[in-house]
């Protein structure tokens, strides 16, 4: 056998140790992208978990241990949004169909959804959200639980469904009976009163409307532009252009009334489903699941517990003053009209013809009855300080000055709205004073990063295809 050639040997093992250079860089290229890839897919998820899970679970506010996450805090911002476009859809087509001017309130809910109110409209969100957990706290305390079967029904009332037989009506509440006017008022609105102690002017210290309770229009949110200026007869000026209405005006829903209204089919069990069904999808797109709506539910309940013990002790009655007022845009205005009161010459005559509000000055000043609250603090304090007759120094509010004098002072009966509104008042008024409490202890903590979370979704342009 020929011997084995030398140089073909060495050839060899050159070849063999220059593939295994570069099999080995070859290595080196493959983990070094392969390194790069990795970064920039962890890089990736990292954001991805970032967008997805961590800042979903990341805590916006912390109430006495009970957190409020920013995917909470986002989907009951949305859901805010969705009912104020909802608003805005119905008054634009009862605009449409009825000829009403809402433009007004159309453009108040366009400015409550402008991306520049979004910090706004997530601030009261967050309050609202912070709220209801010291709310639900003190719930506990008070022994207030809601069951599941309680949640439950109150779901079925919500749709219209009632498996055990729809609810006995609530029987409409009886109108009080209010006493008669008494002799000395009457005499006090037909003759000149003999004049009263003076009262000392208030100081100024509530920008509140002066808004009263029963058949007065006051309201003095727009400051009079006319000038009265006082002469020998007070003769009144025709540039005064004030026109003093109430701001806060509860709307009628419209309603063509030559077409009946069909009478409502008995839901079943399966429409109740599909309707159920229909409401857990439209707010899963607003980031609640079916547990979140049904803990909204759930929040339902339990706010009407606390309200009914909360205001367990509300009266249906309210101290009350009767007055009537003569409003001008200075002080030597009113110290010439009062001066004319004092000489005999008559109240309503002299509000008819110089007043600028109005809205009373056509029935001689007159405000009717109103309590404690309805006033600004200026005009209260005078009023609530008069004895029947008497008649004030000159008192200055926001809106101009005043000259009051009161008709009666009593304890008056309130009527069913107006009993439930000092309802409402009180249980406001106990969840401000919880959550000043709450946020004195230090109970309450909120976290900037809520401003970087507010959505603006969804959109009133997206919600109307626009």
């Amino acid at each position: 056998m020929a011997p084995r050639s030398t140089r073909q040997s060495a050839l060899t093992k050159k070849h063999i140790a220059r593939l295994e250079r570069e099999r080995q860089q070859t290595r080196l290229i493959i983990y070094f992208f392969g390194g790069i890839i990795l970064v920039v897919m962890g890089i990736i998820g990292y954001f991805a978990l970032s967008k997805w899970v961590f800042e979903p679970r990341q805590a916006v506010a912390n109430v006495n241990g009970d957190k409020i996450t920013a995917a909470q805090f986002q989907s009951r911002v949305k859901l805010q949004r969705e009912q104020i476009i909802s608003q805005y859809a119905q008054y634009a087509q009862f605009s449409q169909m009825f000829g009403m001017d809402f433009t007004a309130q159309l453009q108040q809910f366009q400015e409550q959804l402008a991306d520049y109110n979004a910090e706004s409209l997530g601030q009261g969100v967050l309050d609202s959200m912070i709220n209801e957990i010291l709310m639900g706290q003190e719930a506990e305390k008070m022994g207030i639980t809601i069951t599941d079967e309680e949640v439950q029904t109150h779901l079925e009332s919500a749709f219209g469904f009632f498996p055990n037989g729809e609810p006995s009506a609530t029987p409409t509440a009886t109108e009080p009976v209010f006493p008669p006017i008494s002799e000395e008022q009457a005499a006090i609105v037909t003759i000149t009163p003999t004049p009263g102690t003076p009262t000392a002017t208030p100081t100024l210290t509530s920008t509140a409307t002066l808004v009263p309770t029963f058949t007065a229009t006051l309201d003095l949110t727009t400051t009079a532009t006319a000038t009265i200026e006082p002469t020998a007869t007070l003769a009144p000026t025709s540039t005064a252009t004030a026109t003093l209405e109430p701001t806060a005006t509860q709307t009628t829903t419209p309603a063509p009334s030559s077409t009946p209204e069909p009478t409502a089919t008995p839901l079943t069990e399966d429409g109740f489903n599909e309707k159920f069904n229909e409401a857990v999808t439209s707010f899963k797109g607003l980031g609640f699941s079916e547990a979140d709506y049904r803990d909204l539910m759930r929040l339902d309940l339990i706010r009407v517990r606390v309200f009914d013990v909360v205001t367990a002790d509300v009266k249906p009655f309210q101290d009350q003053v009767w007055a009537r007022h003569i409003l001008v845009p200075n002080e030597v205005a009113a110290l010439t009209i009062r001066d004319r009161l004092m000489k005999g010459e008559d109240f309503a005559a002299l509000a008819e013809r110089f007043s600028q509000d109005t809205g009373s000055k056509t029935s001689g000043g007159d405000l009717g009855w109103f309590g404690r609250g309805q006033m600004v603090a200026p005009f209260e304090e005078a009023a609530f300080s008069l004895k029947p007759g008497e008649i004030s120094q000159p008192v200055q509010s926001d809106f101009g000055w005043h000259i009051i004098q009161v008709i009666g002072h009593e304890e008056r009966p309130l009527t069913a709205d107006q009993f439930e509104q000092a309802k409402q008042d009180a249980f406001s008024k106990w969840i401000e004073e919880l959550r000043a409490k709450a946020d004195e202890a230090g109970l309450v903590k909120i976290f900037d990063v809520w401003k970087d979370r507010v959505p603006l979704e969804p959109s009133l342009e997206s919600a109307l295809g626009q």
